[in-house]
């Protein structure tokens, strides 16, 4: 059974200043991630968070275990992902 996914403002707002195309493969991937996260999301070092690769552009993403819930907080392009934090 996937995880629910859940897309916190700030991970809509980066969304809308993707390219469309793009924006739908990240979403194709998010979804497919949700069978089996710990599979495909990769831990940050020395934070809590976790990431997705998907080609240059990543998400960091809180997982809950409990209740099987993939928190997404933010989408950038790798090069920037990483300088807000």
């Amino acid at each position: 059974m996937p995880w629910s996914i859940l897309w916190t403002d700030q991970a809509v707002r980066d969304m809308s200043r993707i390219d469309p195309p793009i924006a739908r493969r990240i979403v194709r991937k998010a979804e497919s991630a949700a069978d089996n996260p710990l599979r495909f999301f990769s831990r940050l070092v020395a934070a809590d968070e976790y990431k997705l690769r998907v080609g240059d552009y990543r998400l960091l993403a809180a997982l809950d275990s409990r209740s099987e819930t993939i928190l997404i907080e933010r989408v950038d392009h790798r090069s920037r992902i990483y300088e807000r934090r």
